[in-house]
């Protein structure tokens, strides 16, 4: 998903409902080139917002996303997932 094709209407401020967190975390992630955040699972449901880089998000359902620029992903509880860096990159992981 592209955080910039939430905003449709012809407003000078626009917000858009994303996520509503059991627990405030927002946590600022890099990941160097070629490098992998190895599986895991996530506890409780989380916001994965690429800021800048590219990079591949997967999961064990079969899901992958490329993560570039404004690009994010919900990331589902209990499912195995893993990211791996194209080139250095950088997150906002919201939990």
């Amino acid at each position: 998903m592209i955080l910039k094709n939430l905003h449709t209407k012809n407003e000078s401020v626009q917000t858009q409902f994303l996520f509503e967190p059991s627990e405030s975390k927002v946590i600022s992630m890099q990941i160097a080139r070629g490098e992998t955040l190895k599986e895991h699972i996530s506890k409780i449901p989380a916001l994965l917002v690429c800021v800048s880089g590219n990079a591949v998000f997967s999961d064990e359902n079969g899901k992958e996303i490329n993560l570039s620029t404004g690009v994010y992903v919900m990331i589902e509880i209990n499912v195995k997932h893993k990211i791996i860096a194209k080139e250095e990159s950088n997150f906002l992981l919201i939990k």
